[in-house]
C-alpha cells in the first residue's frame, strides 16, 4: 500500500529535523507506542500495540534511518512482528522544505502486511494505515512546534 501527504509545521527546518531523530518525540507521536529506544545513531527498537478491526496485536520491531541528507530528507525503514497477528514492514521517504512561517514536511509511505491482519481486507487495512500515518504526522507537527517554541 502506498500513500503520501504533507503537513506544515510552525517551526524552523533545523528544529523539525532535530525532532525527527529524537526518540521521545517519535514515541509521543506513534499511536500505541509502548517503548522506543535508540540502539545506534540510525537505528531504534520499538514495541507498538495496534488495533485494526477485531485484531489487536503487539508488534516488536526495529526502525532504521537511511539516505539521510541533513535538514533535507531521510528514509525511515521499519519492520515488526506481531506473532500470530502477522507482520508489518514499510518505509517512509520524508522531505523537508521551507515555507512562510515554518517548514513543510512531505512524506511518501509504502507498507506491507501479512498474516491475520492481511485477512481483514484491503479497505479496512488501507483506511487504518492512512489514519495512522496522518495521526503520526499531525501529532509530530504539534510536538515539533511545541519543542521549537520552548527552545526559543
Amino acid at each position: 500500500m502506498n500513500m503520501s501527504g504533507s503537513n506544515e509545521i510552525s517551526a524552523p527546518r533545523e528544529a523539525v529535523w532535530t525532532a525527527l531523530f529524537n526518540p521521545e518525540v517519535l514515541k509521543a507521536c506513534i499511536q500505541g507506542c509502548e517503548a522506543l529506544e535508540q540502539v545506534s545513531d540510525n537505528e531504534y527498537t520499538a514495541t507498538v500495540t495496534i488495533k485494526i478491526g477485531p485484531v489487536k496485536a503487539r508488534f516488536q520491531g526495529k526502525v532504521s534511518i537511511a539516505d539521510a541528507t541533513a535538514g533535507e530528507q531521510c528514509r525511515l525503514v521499519g519492520e515488526g512482528s506481531g506473532g500470530i497477528a502477522g507482520f508489518a514492514k514499510g518505509s517512509a521517504l520524508v522531505k523537508l522544505r521551507d515555507a512562510p512561517g515554518g517548514t513543510v514536511i512531505d512524506y511518501e509511505v509504502e507498507s506491507q502486511i501479512g498474516g491475520k491482519l492481511a485477512q481483514l481486507g484491503a479497505r479496512m487495512i488501507n483506511s487504518a494505515a492512512v489514519r495512522m500515518a496522518s495521526d503520526f504526522f499531525t501529532k509530530f507537527a504539534d510536538v515539533a512546534e511545541t519543542a521549537s517554541a520552548a527552545s526559543r
